[in-house]
């Protein structure tokens, strides 16, 4: 897809949206390889060369997500990846994995999910 104006205001819309519906505080959106090389490192590291190989990556400590709009084939996949990576960031201590792909499908399914409390 490609990144105009338009679409980073759709982008950033859905993020609002489902941040809200996953009861977390809405991340700063990357939408170029750019932006997330021009991140601090400290931020960015470990995922910060091979972002551009993912539809997505989340930063979870510094609350930041990169959307790789450039990869996306389609809308369904983009609002599909905008899902994943706010999954991420309401259930960080889950990895992929079946758990993690039946919220990111309730996720897209509209569900709301309380603020995430760490046990004690």
């Amino acid at each position: 897809m490609k990144l105009d104006s338009d679409l980073r205001f759709k982008i950033l819309e859905k993020v609002g949206i489902y941040s809200a519906r996953f009861s977390i505080s809405e991340p700063k959106i990357l939408f170029t390889t750019k932006e997330v090389l021009d991140m601090p490192k400290e931020v960015t590291e470990g995922r910060r060369t091979s972002a551009y190989k993912y539809l997505g990556v989340s930063y979870i400590q510094d609350n930041v997500v990169f959307i790789n709009v450039r990869k996306m084939p389609d809308e369904k996949i983009l609002e599909n990846t905008i899902v994943h990576e706010l999954i991420h960031m309401r259930f960080p201590y889950l990895s992929h994995g079946r758990k993690f792909n039946k919220l990111v499908r309730r996720g897209l399914a509209g569900w709301t999910f309380k603020p995430y409390t760490k046990r004690h």
